[in-house]
């Protein structure tokens, strides 16, 4: 069984700040996977689903940000879950917006929501760490508690669609000793697609390259 956790602060008015982002991804991975409705359990809202072959539990703690380790390690006991049973998503200043790094352990870097897991389970559970950009060290604070700007729709809208689409492929990928690089290759490739060859422009690329062959004076006839 995998704990799938997702962190942020409750209520309304938090609700569309860059630091609910991981709120934000299992909201998506729960809608697009078909999970139970939510209910309130273990300091939170639980939603139970399947990912692949690994039955799932996801949490959104409701203990606010800086004690969202009461929540995890409530879910955990109850289940007798190894930390290697638990990812959890969040916001990462460090990284640009719509940038995904995964990783197992590791430090906080400041994150107070980290920083309380950490200190209820110890740190040795997946990371999956969504960037939202630095805003500089005099504005972290406002940065994370305000709300995604209609510049930010886009890429948002591309990364919560293949967190929910990869979800399954990241749950086999961590429980079968993998590293989440191929979740996140396919994450970025969704976010950057490569350029598509369309008839119009390989047939334009063929004038191109005739007109300079008659400028050379090589062109047959």
């Amino acid at each position: 069984m995998l704990l799938l956790v997702g962190l942020g602060n409750p209520g309304a008015g938090y609700a569309n700040n860059r630091h609910n982002i991981g709120f934000m991804a299992v909201d998506a991975i729960a809608a697009r996977q078909n999970f139970s409705p939510w209910r309130k359990r273990f300091q939170g809202e639980t939603a139970d689903g399947q990912l692949g072959p690994e039955k799932v539990l996801a949490l959104k703690p409701s203990t606010y940000m800086n004690l969202s380790g009461q929540a995890v390690g409530e879910a955990m006991r109850f289940f007798k879950l190894a930390p290697e049973n638990v990812i959890v998503f969040y916001d990462e200043i460090e990284l640009e917006p719509g940038k995904v790094r995964v990783k197992k352990a590791g430090g906080s870097a400041g994150h107070n929501g980290i920083k309380s897991i950490d200190a209820h389970i110890g740190p040795d559970y997946w990371r999956v760490r969504l960037g939202i950009g630095h805003p500089g060290k005099e504005r972290v604070h406002g940065h994370v508690l305000s709300d995604f700007g209609k510049g930010d729709a886009k890429w948002l809208e591309l990364l919560l669609e293949g967190i929910a689409e990869g979800a399954p492929g990241l749950a086999v990928e961590l429980r079968g000793n993998g590293d989440g690089n191929r979740f996140m290759t396919r994450l970025a490739v969704k976010l950057k697609p490569p350029p598509v060859k369309t008839p119009k422009a390989d047939k334009e690329k063929d004038q191109d390259k005739d007109k300079d062959k008659e400028t050379n004076g090589t062109a047959e006839t």
